[in-house]
């Protein structure tokens, strides 16, 4: 196999002088003199693509990246030809072709600042073992650019300077920089002069991403077959490449339940049904929230996908029943591996309908994982999705589980030195044949895709709750995720922070880790600091192996047990400031979690901070990475913050040392926000809300601030019955105005609003209500303005004395 870098121009093939240009609609073709062709697509005015073939004809253009619903249509193309390039212009972009060797230089319409250009550009080499060539791309590294995005990679948050690749992996106990782990995106963010970009590499054969770390003026990506085919996204701000990148490969299809945003408890394994029930009880006990209990391997027989061990688990749906009547979610595990059993339906079956990966030769895929020996479907083949949805009939529709975790599918094969299936291995591809080299990288896409549409056909009128370990591009559309089998360090708890920041970066918000690790145990400290860290992530989950000891939340101390309840509880008040992140997140594509180089990219301080994150887009969180801590130094962005626990206003733009103990964390609200916020429950559902509070954070000047809300399951929101209500906050020397518009036509079960106003600088002399003064108003202990209000108000007026 070859395995010298692209930066080894010997070998290497270029493309020569263009002889010939023609436009069709939105694309543009450049033929050379050696039959390279250049495809540009013009598919919006910050999005291009660039494809180029080395034969003169190009594959069949498809991809399980893209999604059918990516938006397209730009407001101005012009081409101009002079003596030495093609010029493309759109509102957004400049693009540059070198007559002479299809050279590609990008820049801002606006200013023409020059945003990317090739170095050797498009070159490849023959690749005399399989056939076809690696592709490969380099561009010139600017001045102080930055790199950010590539999924789960556990690494410094920047990537300047470093080289990854990518090819799911089953990454056991992975350390700091190991590579590669689960997930295969390639797509990433380059900032610099504070304009940022993105290059989404959509090649699904093991990629090589490399950001200087060879050659440090020069980044390049290649790949070992396949096509040069990429994307190239325009900002200028991050947030606007990510938005837009997640436009084109697809946001979530649905919001998530509500509950699946609740905590969730997991171990390798929870079994027999007795102590399923001992750990739901002492939730409900104890007091502390859970909204989702799990089965792991050992609920099956034998292993078994789609079965139940009857001595564990004599009766499930009776189980899952009681389960539920308590406010319980029963997930259960179903991985790719089908056990070899001629008794056993779902083997014979897709035997039978001929539906298991091949070798090269026609021998069946054979390979060991928890049950022994087994075949693997092939995901890629429609029929197969559409025949593998239909088993979770009896699961979901009978059983009454409410969601499914896909697990091993990167995909894990045991005792094998590739840990996975060889290159051999045929796949059908959606109708374009080809080998395990191009399909491995969307295995697990592919099988989480046909889990989902199973649970959204069987689940139906609720949404479908689906969790994946590997996955590309595009795989946002159908699942959430978690960071893989983790360790019960210290250092680990400061990857999980990175992995869950670089995801949401990475167009893929619905994102946790192992809260406390998988492997190893963790003492009480470490475990109440990642408890704090993990309600903070879109996905909060304790999940471990279970082979160290118990890693519930009362498994520790009395002390860590409170603390634990103490922010679970927190994690439940704030569900509807969540929820509306992840009504934003299907809307709009807005990363759930941003990182401060995300939220402030024209400060060059925030480029390399990797522990600070914003949650949503006003609360600022700092986790405790170390032990015997009373408090860090952190980095406070531009602006004016609020200490959540004290309430102390601090101004942005430096770090700051931040009090925390082990009953505390910093979180801060940035000025002019309002947080809305549950009462606590020990379940989504449990009680009916019928007041919401809405805390208030005083700013001179003007903020706004957003709330979804719906029958939080279903798809009744998806024709209208939503309720959308937009808060417009003023603040002035004197006086404080806040305005409510409404859309939507859900009645919400919340009557009222109850207003905590923090901050405020002056003694209130009135409130008016629509221009009417009211006396609904008095002072909390701590000095905070609350007061109950209708909640189709549309302004108040408090005004000071």
């Amino acid at each position: 196999m070859i395995v010298n870098t692209e930066l080894e121009q010997k070998g290497n093939l270029f493309p020569s002088q263009i002889i010939d240009y023609s436009k069709d609609v939105d694309q543009l073709f450049f033929h050379t003199e050696n039959d390279v062709v250049l495809q540009i697509t013009i598919l919006r005015d910050s999005v291009l693509r660039f494809r180029y073939t080395t034969t003169g004809t190009f594959e069949n253009d498809f991809s399980y990246a893209i999604t059918q619903y990516a938006s397209t249509g730009y407001n101005r193309l012009d081409i101009k030809e002079n003596e030495t390039h093609y010029v493309i212009t759109t509102s957004k972009l400049i693009c540059k072709v070198a007559k002479k060797d299809l050279h590609i230089s990008l820049y801002d319409a606006l200013d023409e600042t020059l945003l990317c250009d090739d170095e050797l550009g498009f070159h490849w080499e023959e690749n005399y073992e399989f056939g076809g060539n690696v592709v490969k791309m380099s561009k010139v590294i600017n001045d102080r650019e930055s790199y950010y995005g590539l999924g789960d990679k556990p690494d410094h948050l920047n990537l300047k300077g470093k080289r990854f690749q990518n090819w799911a992996t089953d990454s056991y106990a992975y350390g700091k920089e190991t590579d590669p782990i689960y997930k295969a995106i390639p797509f990433y963010t380059g900032l610099h002069h504070n304009k940022a970009y993105g290059i989404f590499f959509d090649n699904s054969f093991r990629s090589f991403f490399d950001f200087g770390g060879e050659r440090r003026n020069v980044t390049s990506f290649w790949a070992h077959g396949g096509e040069m085919n990429y994307y190239f996204i325009y900002g200028p701000k991050m947030q606007d490449v990510v938005e837009n990148y997640t436009d084109l490969t697809g946001k979530p299809h649905q919001l998530p339940p509500l509950w699946a945003l609740g905590f969730h408890q997991c171990k390798w394994s929870y079994y027999p049904e007795s102590e399923v029930k001992e750990i739901t009880s002492k939730f409900r006990e104890l007091q502390i929230p859970c909204d989702a209990i799990y089965l792991d391997i050992d609920y099956m027989d034998g292993f078994r996908c789609f079965t139940w061990n009857k001595e564990h688990f004599p009766d499930p749906k009776r189980m899952v029943k009681e389960l539920a009547d308590d406010g319980f979610k029963t997930v259960a595990i179903i991985d790719p591996g089908i056990k070899i059993d001629k008794d056993y339906s779902v083997f014979t079956e897709a035997l039978e309908k001929d539906y298991f990966c091949k070798r090269a030769d026609g021998p069946y895929m054979k390979g060991k994982v928890w049950p022994g020996e087994c075949y693997f479907p092939d995901f890629t083949n429609p029929e197969v999705r559409d025949w593998w949805s239909g088993l979770f009939q009896e699961l979901i529709e009978d059983i009454g589980i409410k969601g499914v975790w896909n697990d091993m599918n990167e995909p894990a094969v045991m005792e094998v030195p590739n840990k996975t299936f060889p290159n051999d291995v045929r796949h059908d591809y959606d109708g374009n044949p080809c080998s395990h080299r191009k399909a491995h990288n969307i295995y697990g896409m592919q099988m989480a895709r046909a889990t989902y549409q199973g649970l959204k056909k069987f689940n139906y009128p609720k949404r479908p709750f689906v969790i994946t370990r590997s996955a590309y591009s595009g795989t946002q559309r159908y699942t959430s995720t978690w960071t893989g089998d983790n360790v019960a360090t210290w250092e680990h708890l400061g990857i999980a922070n990175i992995q869950a920041q670089r995801m949401a970066m990475s167009g893929f918000s619905f994102v946790g880790s192992d809260i406390g690790g998988f492997a190893e145990q963790p003492q009480g400290e470490l475990f109440t600091r990642w408890i704090q860290l993990g309600i903070f992530h879109p996905f909060c989950r304790v999940h471990s192996s279970g082979d160290h000891g118990d890693q519930e939340p009362w498994a520790f101390d009395e002390d860590v047990t409170d603390i634990c309840r103490k922010f679970i509880e927190l994690r439940y008040q704030l569900l509807p400031y969540l929820y509306t992140c992840f009504w934003n997140l299907v809307e709009h594509g807005t990363p759930i979690l941003q990182s401060l180089v995300m939220f402030d990219q024209e400060d060059h301080q925030t480029h390399y901070r990797t522990d600070e994150f914003i949650f949503g887009d006003k609360i600022l969180v700092c986790p405790i990475q170390e032990p015997n801590a009373k408090g860090r130094r952190m980095y406070i962005p531009r602006g004016q913050w609020y200490n959540y626990w004290t309430d102390e206003l601090v101004e942005g733009g430096k770090e700051k040392w931040v009090d925390a103990e082990i009953d505390s964390m910093p979180i801060f609200i940035k000025e002019g926000a309002i947080i809305p916020k549950y009462p606590v429950q020990q379940y989504v559902g449990e009680k009916e809300i019928k007041e919401l509070s809405l805390d208030v954070y005083y700013k001179e000047g003007k903020e706004r601030s957003t709330l979804f809300d719906d029958a939080h399951d279903g798809y009744d929101y998806t024709k209208g019955r939503f309720s959308l209500r937009t808060f417009q906050l003023n603040g002035k020397n004197k006086e404080l105005i806040i305005r409510q518009h409404k859309e939507g036509k859900y009645t919400t079960t919340y009557e009222t609003f109850k207003f905590n106003i923090h901050g405020l600088p002056f003694n209130v002399k009135e409130v008016e209500l629509d221009d009417e003064v009211i006396s609904l108003k008095y002072i909390e202990a701590d000095g905070t303005l609350s007061m109950v209000i209708d909640k189709n108000f549309n302004t108040i007026h408090i005004k000071g004395k």
